[in-house]
């Protein structure tokens, strides 16, 4: 008996082990699933947008996702309550899918030697240290003219002009009247008088040896070179102070550029060049700035710059258009970032900073030189910060609705007046056709919601400060227009994709 009671409390002890297990671990299951729904639950709280607003105007507000009146996504607003990334006025957050569809990329300010080239155009012309005159010293009449077209090459001690002049000839009278007398001092004064007039020495030695007086004269060319201009022909009566003709030297050239006055200060004695000739393409000419001229042109705000070449070979020629690359490297590291990630306007320079976590903000910059891919930060920036470098005008146009662009120290008064003073709204539309040379395009632009005004077609002007190179005819951009007078004066813009300008 003891044995079958045994039996049955160790078969009720065991159902009673597998209940008490089997309700563990069913309320185990229970907590979890309940945590992980709660953890969802949450999750899906703090991740649910507040509301959608316009790329293009923070004042459109949905509840649920869409389109903005200009055919743009709706970009999600979150709560900011939770956000760590406190950076004051103009911080907007951004989801991770809006960021991977606008394809918002950034770069690093950072302290690199500003790589600065000058393209400028230049002129070959004559080494002006080497240019003579021929001016005659008497009055005479020219009985021969050996030289006779302009560009003909003389070699020096080659025979240029004949002249009789009754001066010439009473000079030779008195330097022979002189040898008869046999007297020192007059035969002297009488040799003199016919350096001064200029008179060959082969021909002062032919008088003293023959004896007898020539009535015309043979001048000769005082060095190498060519006729660069002629104004005598055989006949002519000639007196002190006219010029005959000119004799350059070609041996070496001068290019003659011009830079402009914002650029001068770049540009030192020394500084290397390298020059391209349309005449001879595909070769390139090194050299560098020999002068550069102390004034300053007031008509075309230019300075000019010489360079000198050797022309041995005869490759230049005077008046030839020259391609000119002043390479103005700087020997100090300075904060640059490339020129992509700069949004320039009429009245100041921004960039948009990654704060991150999907947070940006729009600063002002106060920027300096230029090169071919970057741009010099003056102040604004620290060394480090993340700068994004494409896509950041529609994360400007967002921030800067109530940025306080305080890192610049601006005067906030100052700045909101000025923006009051001009009406401007941003838009999308078309390049029907573009005049880069009056800085003018025709558009066809979308509708502009807050002035009330429907999709239209209008010519528009470029703000001076704007590079037109990147734009072309049947482009789609995204632009920010000005009301000057009456004037429609674009001051940024930015391309856009031919699918979402299509759609647009």
């Amino acid at each position: 008996m003891s044995k079958q009671l045994s039996s049955n409390q160790k078969m009720l002890i065991t159902g009673l082990t597998l209940t008490l297990v089997i309700s563990v671990v069913v309320n185990l299951l229970l907590f979890f699933t309940s945590s992980s729904q709660i953890g969802k639950m949450q999750e899906s709280s703090e991740n649910k947008p507040l509301y959608w607003v316009a790329p293009m105007d923070a004042n459109y507000r949905r509840d649920h996702p869409g389109k903005s009146p200009m055919g743009m996504d709706l970009v999600p607003v979150y709560d900011e309550g939770t956000s760590v990334v406190n950076e004051g006025e103009g911080t907007i957050r951004v989801s991770a899918d809006v960021i991977n569809n606008l394809g918002v990329r950034t770069v690093l300010a950072q302290y690199k030697l500003l790589h600065n080239n000058i393209n400028t155009v230049g002129y070959v012309t004559y080494d002006e240290d080497k240019l003579v005159h021929i001016h005659p010293r008497v009055d005479g009449w020219i009985d021969k003219l050996y030289v006779k077209t302009i560009g003909s090459v003389v070699k020096k001690g080659q025979a240029l002009y004949d002249i009789y002049s009754p001066e010439l000839v009473n000079a030779q009278e008195e330097f022979l009247l002189a040898l008869e007398r046999n007297n020192k001092r007059l035969i002297s004064a009488a040799e003199n008088r016919l350096i001064a007039l200029q008179i060959p020495r082969s021909a002062i030695s032919v008088l003293k040896a023959s004896r007898k007086v020539q009535q015309s004269i043979t001048f000769f060319a005082p060095q190498n070179g060519v006729v660069e201009n002629l104004k005598i022909r055989e006949g002519f009566f000639v007196q002190p102070g006219a010029t005959l003709m000119s004799i350059g030297d070609l041996s070496k050239v001068w290019i003659e550029a011009e830079v402009f006055e914002r650029q001068a200060a770049q540009v030192q004695i020394g500084t290397k060049v390298t020059m391209r000739l349309d005449y001879l393409p595909g070769k390139i000419f090194n050299g560098q700035v020999d002068f550069i001229y102390p004034t300053l042109d007031a008509v075309t705000r230019t300075v000019k710059v010489r360079l000198r070449f050797d022309n041995q070979s005869g490759d230049f020629k005077p008046n030839m258009f020259a391609q000119v690359t002043i390479h103005t490297n700087d020997d100090k590291s300075t904060l640059i970032i490339p020129k992509e990630a700069l949004i320039r306007t009429g009245t100041q320079d921004r960039v948009v900073l990654a704060l991150g976590k999907g947070h940006f903000k729009s600063v002002a910059v106060l920027v300096g030189r230029f090169d071919t891919t970057s741009v010099e930060i003056l102040s604004g920036l620290t060394e480090g910060e993340a700068v994004v470098s494409s896509a950041q005008f529609l994360l400007d146009s967002e921030s800067s609705k109530s940025s306080d662009f305080k890192r610049m120290h601006h005067d906030d008064s100052e700045e909101h007046q000025s923006d009051e003073e001009v009406m401007s709204a941003t838009t999308t539309g078309v390049i029907n056709s573009l005049m880069a040379n009056q800085r003018m395009a025709n558009i066809s632009r979308a509708g502009i919601e807050k002035w009330q005004r429907p999709p239209a077609t209008m010519d528009f002007l470029f703000d001076e400060s704007l590079n037109l190179n990147t734009i072309k005819s049947a482009d789609n951009i995204l632009f920010t227009f000005e009301i000057r007078g009456d004037d429609f004066v674009i001051v940024a813009f930015d391309l856009q994709p031919k699918e979402q300008g299509q759609s647009l």
